[in-house]
């Protein structure tokens, strides 16, 4: 499953670089979004969603609701089956686009759901 880790950070202690970790152990094809870019975990990140030349399942995204509003055309446009608002990643704003949108939405740590096998 392509999975799209918005708000990818190389730092080992972000959540969202540990789940960049899950997500290959758990044999998905991950997709770093940092508009940095470079490399995380031996993986090229992408600038922007706009970016990935695959079609995307799950957006995973670990960036907070101060500057997700920018981000939420990009998401859409991406098509994904389901949008993962981590904690703290939770944002009424998202949560409404992505049902106008018809795509499922879902207020879960990723962590969590890999972890019991509800990914």
């Amino acid at each position: 499953m392509n999975v799209a880790v918005l708000g990818a950070s190389a730092k080992p202690d972000r959540y969202s670089n540990k789940a960049i970790k899950m997500l290959v152990d758990a044999g998905h094809h991950v997709l770093p979004i940092n508009t940095a870019g470079g490399e995380i975990e031996g993986l090229p990140v992408f600038s922007t969603l706009a970016d990935v030349d695959t079609q995307i399942h799950t957006v995973t995204v670990y960036v907070g609701p101060a500057n997700i509003k920018a981000l939420i055309p990009g998401i859409i446009a991406s098509r994904p089956q389901r949008v993962i608002a981590n904690p703290g990643a939770e944002s009424i704003f998202l949560k409404a686009a992505t049902q106008a949108a018809n795509i499922q939405y879902l207020e879960a740590c990723t962590l969590v759901l890999l972890s019991t096998g509800q990914f």
